[in-house]
């Protein structure tokens, strides 16, 4: 019995140094991304705060205001997954997650799902083209001038 609790105890320590290391290289941690126009580039700190927001080439100057919210808010929540995506593997030795397994935690009860909500499902990369990275081409499609006297280059069906 005294072996089994002095097991558990040791088990404890472990996983309060482990706790304590992942606080640490968290509390440093800073995430960077771009607009998918390359307009805009925010970073975001360990909770998902936004720390920084840059306006880039002056091409926010010629967006809409629709367009620009549109840019900025898809950096801010690209950023805002990375981060979490990186705690999630910070305590992935602490919490020992099933192998492949992004939603609970093994016999931990931890539900990332619960804790991040959709953000990284909605912010994964598609294995394939969806309807809003086409909606996305076609509004970077619509800013490229066509040519003179107002006629498109684009064909019917594209």
């Amino acid at each position: 019995m005294e072996d089994r609790v002095a097991r558990a105890m040791a088990q404890l320590k472990a996983t309060e140094e482990a706790v304590a290391r992942a606080k640490e290289d968290l509390s440093r941690a800073s995430v960077s991304k771009h607009s998918p126009d390359r307009s805009v580039r925010v970073s975001v700190g360990p909770q998902g705060e936004v720390t920084s927001l840059e306006f880039l080439d002056g091409k926010y100057k010629k967006m809409s205001p629709t367009d620009l919210s549109s840019v900025i808010l898809q950096a801010i929540n690209a950023a805002r997954a990375d981060m979490a995506r990186r705690v999630m593997d910070v305590f992935d030795p602490v919490v020992r997650r099933a192998p492949g397994d992004r939603s609970r935690s093994h016999d931990s009860g931890l539900d990332w799902d619960e804790i991040f909500g959709s953000l990284i499902s909605e912010t994964e990369t598609p294995s394939r083209p969806g309807p809003m990275n086409r909606l996305r081409d076609e509004m970077y499609e619509d800013e490229v001038p066509g040519p003179p006297g107002g006629e498109s280059n684009r064909t019917a069906g594209e």
